[in-house]
Order: C-alpha cells, then structure tokens, then sequence
C-alpha cells in the first residue's frame, strides 16, 4: 500500500493523520472535560492546560495537513451499496468534521491569546492574533466549547456508522481506513 488513495481504500497519509487526530481529539476531549473541574491548588491546573494547547496545536496542523493532501489526492469511491441518503449524510458529516477540527482548535487559540496569553508550542510563542479584543473572547468560548461537544458527538457517530457498515451492512466502508 502506498501512501496516496487507491480507488478502493485511503493511502498511508490519511489512514495514519486519520487515526492521529482521532487520538488526539478524543484525548483534547477528555482532558479538556477534566480541565474545567480542576481547582486552583491542583497540581495539574497551569500544566494541564499547557499541554492542551499543544496537543491543540498539533490537531489543527494535522487538520490543515488534511485539507491540504486533499487538494491533491482523491478520495476512494464509496461502495455501490450506500443509498443516496447514506452519501448525502457521509459527505455533511465529513464536511462538518473538517470544519470543526479547524474551528475549535482556532477558537482555542482565539480564546487564549485573546485574553493576553501566549500559546506556546515546543518553547516557541504564537503570536497573539486577536490579543485584547472586545467580544472575541466570549465569542471564542462558545465556539470551543459547542464546538468541542459538537466534534465530539459526530465522530462518535461516525465510528457507529462505520461499525454499523461493517457488522450490519457487510460492506467495505470500515475496510476503506483500516
């Protein structure tokens, strides 16, 4: 297997940034859950946040990395057995992912940095894009979070669909990234 899409399944790149992601946005997930509960005097209240906007940082550089590899490379055929509902539904949900592993790794730059906070990535600051703008903050935070639970919930729906496909439909849609 080579590293593009092949009419029938992903290449190397996207099956291993696919998978990538799926860990880290699943872990961001949790650790940003677990984050909102932790008090001032916990040891892990000013690491644990520091490590998120890292691993955020990654996750939208493997989305853009995605987006980008996209643009020159196909996308394998969906199997003749999915209805149109079904390939209406499987390209509003891709589309909805892509936006969202773009949205909320931004708005949680926005939000951070607009509250006049570095995000810093390997011991190197990102610059401050929105530093100290009214509104942006709040408005940064309401994407984060819904959308943090919105990414959520569709992947979780996307990994039933798959399992759906695979132990109910039979067909090859699961094979296709494995």
């Amino acid at each position: 297997m080579g590293w593009r899409n092949h009419a029938q399944g992903y290449g190397c790149f996207a099956r291993l940034n696919h998978w990538v992601s799926a860990v880290l946005i699943l872990g961001l997930g949790a650790s940003g859950w677990w984050m909102v509960g932790l008090d001032y005097y916990h040891a892990w209240y000013h690491r644990a946040p520091d490590l998120h906007k890292q691993f955020g940082v990654l996750a939208l550089l493997l989305g853009v990395l995605r987006l980008l590899w996209l643009l020159f490379d196909r996308l394998p055929a969906l199997p003749d057995s999915l209805s149109r509902g079904e390939r209406r539904l499987a390209r509003l949900v891709h589309v909805s992912l892509y936006a969202l592993v773009l949205a909320v790794p931004v708005s949680g730059y926005l939000m951070v940095t607009a509250a006049g906070d570095p995000v810093t990535v390997l011991g190197v600051d990102l610059p401050a894009i929105a530093a100290q703008r009214e509104g942006i903050r709040d408005a940064a935070i309401t994407v984060h979070t819904w959308g943090s639970w919105a990414l959520l919930a569709l992947a979780a729906g996307h990994a039933l669909a798959a399992l759906k496909h695979r132990f109910v439909d039979r067909d090859t849609v699961l094979q296709r990234m494995l």
